[in-house]
């Protein structure tokens, strides 16, 4: 029986349609989403992506992010890279790949190069690496980086003081003198673990990472976990309202039973007039009874159970001023000075410099954690260890990218 001709209008891309209406991720596409036949449409695709590839420049980094993906899984994903990866090979197919409009075609199967399903198969897995690439590589939020650095961690430095080994935390106008055991920055993630990190998360967009500025703070006791995160929030170092929620977690007591505890250790402190150094031992000795459960961790299935911090992700206003902005001004009015007349002065004069930002602001996500020296021990022993934690991401990654290549080569 003939196919009516309107059918072809009708062809659904299933996978699309489900990332669009149910929330799944592209990199979970069995193709990537492919459904072009013809180079045309496959140009048409890069196209609606960005990326003209009629412009040599343009051209010319899209196959620089294709070869980079090349040796990225090369290096992290099998064994020639890693003797924990997989043994596979990529096929030659790829390495006579001169313009990624082919590497499209591949996926589909509709290359003149004549792919095999696995040839498809791996195809999808290097546009999917190099989609991730292409995101890392667009955040127009990096170029200020630097500037973004200094300003978050000056908020912080600006309270550390050393008096002989000992390291505080305090203000001349504050109460409040918290011993810490150790504080570190986390001051830029590598290249390769940001890639690592979005090629595991639904998102995938360089936009969505949290933790490439990061602050960490090791005090002695949990009763002085308690009383920084009070001396953080009193003083406006960290702006709670900037907070994101959903990034909020706390493994090292439960902050509900403490409040209990808390009510009858002030009515203790009272009655019994307490000194200070008395009322903090009961407050240790309460969040020592109120520890949290073993569980696993809110939206991060690679922290161990074991695992015991305050973490939380705060947004800060970034002010970055623009020092092209006053060099031109400097020009302008130079040239103004100078040689009025000039052809070249009337025309910088006629410029619209309103076009020019003077300066530029945007909140910029950055992580706090906060353990005692007893949870630190633990954190960095066996599963809740970091070196653990970043393995586990590997190697999630490595089967969210290959499981449909994984699977086509155990049933032929």
């Amino acid at each position: 029986m003939d196919r009516p001709d309107y059918l072809k209008n009708y062809k659904f891309n299933w996978e699309s349609l489900e990332i669009m209406t149910e929330g799944t991720s592209s990199l979970d596409a069995s193709s990537y989403l492919s459904h072009f036949e013809t180079r045309e449409e496959a140009l048409a695709f890069l196209d609606g992506y960005g990326y003209d590839m009629s412009d040599p420049i343009q051209n010319a980094e899209m196959f620089g992010n294709f070869q980079e993906s090349l040796q990225f899984i090369k290096k992290y994903f099998l064994k020639e890279g890693d003797p924990e990866g997989l043994d596979l090979t990529i096929p030659a197919i790829f390495y006579s790949i001169t313009d990624v409009s082919e590497l499209l075609l591949i996926a589909t199967g509709a290359s003149e190069l004549k792919p095999s399903e696995e040839d498809t198969l791996w195809a999808s897995i290097i546009l999917k690496v190099m989609h991730t690439i292409l995101h890392l590589d667009k955040d127009l939020r990096y170029r200020y980086f630097s500037t973004i650095q200094t300003q978050i961690f000056d908020r912080f430095y600006k309270y550390l003081h050393r008096e002989e080994d000992q390291l505080y935390f305090w203000s001349e106008a504050s109460h409040f003198k918290i011993p810490l055991e150790d504080f570190e920055t986390k001051s830029k993630k590598s290249r390769d673990s940001i890639i690592i990190k979005l090629l595991h998360k639904k998102e995938n967009v360089a936009e969505e990472l949290f933790d490439r500025i990061g602050l960490r703070f090791i005090t002695y006791t949990k009763a002085d976990c308690l009383r920084l995160l009070h001396f953080i929030d009193q003083n406006y170092i960290i702006m709670v309202n900037n907070i994101k929620p959903s990034r909020s977690q706390n493994s090292l007591f439960d902050l509900k039973k403490f409040q209990k505890e808390y009510k009858n250790i002030v009515k203790i402190a009272i009655k019994e007039k307490l000194s200070e150094e008395e009322f903090l031992e009961k407050l240790g000795e309460a969040l020592e009874t109120t520890e949290m459960e073993a569980s696993s961790h809110k939206g991060n299935v690679h922290t161990s159970k074991s695992y015991r911090a305050i973490h939380f992700t705060c947004r800060q206003l970034i002010k970055y001023k623009n020092p092209f902005y006053q060099s031109f001004r400097k020009v302008r009015t130079f040239a103004k000075k100078n040689d009025p007349n000039n052809e070249v002065t009337r025309r910088l004069l006629d410029l619209d410099a309103s076009l020019i930002a003077k300066d530029v602001r945007f909140f910029y996500p950055f992580e706090v954690q906060i353990s005692d020296i007893e949870s630190h021990k633990e954190n960095t022993k066996g599963d809740a260890s970091h070196e653990e934690y970043k393995k586990s991401q590997l190697v999630s990654a490595r089967k969210r990218l290959f499981k449909n290549l994984l699977d086509y080569k155990a049933s032929v």
